[in-house]
């Protein structure tokens, strides 16, 4: 859909809602081991709003939120059942492998064709992540 002068209606992604029941592990997940930037962390009315993203992209990113109440602490690490929470991309796929591994990281579904390769990742609770690098740069 677009508005009448042919722009989408909308000019970007924000933030992706990665629950939570436990921030601070979910912080150092996504800042120490995958590199992510803390791009916004501040509490107010005892609730705390926390950002992070890939350095370069400032403007998308994850919004790690503290589950409220049983029913958002059971989709903790299952808020995608079986499928991908999200998908980052990489020029290096083979540093990239070596980085997880080295931080205890299990790594599955590696695979390479024409198309690129990719490798599968779990966070603490259990969000699949994939890492890809695709033979043409992402856009």
């Amino acid at each position: 859909m677009t508005d009448p002068s042919g722009k989408g209606l909308f000019s970007g992604l924000g933030r992706l809602v990665v629950l939570s029941d436990d921030p601070d592990t979910t912080l150092a997940f996504y800042r120490d081991v995958l590199g992510f930037r803390v791009l916004h962390d501040r509490t107010v009315d005892g609730y705390r709003y926390l950002h992070v993203g890939v350095p370069g992209q400032e403007g998308v990113g994850l919004w790690i939120m503290s589950v409220v109440g049983e029913r958002e602490r059971a989709l903790v690490g299952g808020q995608c059942g079986d499928q991908p929470l999200l998908v980052l991309y990489t020029a290096d796929l083979d540093a990239v492998h070596s980085h997880l591994l080295s931080h205890g990281v299990r790594v599955w579904n590696e695979r390479e064709d024409a198309g690129g390769g990719s490798l599968h990742l779990a966070d603490p609770h259990g969000n699949v992540l994939v890492v890809a690098r695709p033979t043409v740069p992402a856009a």
